[in-house]
């Protein structure tokens, strides 16, 4: 693991740990059966993560602590980059969308 924190060197770790596990056993390996199961299973899971992290966002802002919040947007980022590890969206892909937009 990377001695440096960041959100950048974190998420760098998690895509390469997710792309190691795509030949994975998909019994043993959660991110093995997302990459390899039904499609559908994994775009719905991300609507789910998604409308999670609206509900707690709605959550915060009724005054409850922003943990739930922390916790969905992990989840989503999470099932994202899954998605886009089976799909065919590298790092270097979102990474030069993002510096297209500033």
């Amino acid at each position: 693991m990377s001695s440096v924190n960041t959100l950048g060197s974190t998420i760098d770790e998690l895509t390469s740990i997710i792309a190691e596990r795509a030949n994975a056993d998909s019994d043993k390996s959660y991110t093995a059966k997302l990459l390899q199961g039904d499609l559908d299973y994994l775009l719905k899971k991300i609507g789910e993560e998604a409308t999670e992290v609206v509900m707690a966002a709605k959550d915060i802002d009724g005054g409850a602590s922003n943990d739930q919040l922390r916790y969905e947007v992990v989840d989503l980022l999470y099932h994202l980059l899954v998605a886009c590890e089976r799909l065919g969206v590298s790092p270097d892909d979102l990474v030069a969308e993002i510096r297209g937009r500033f």
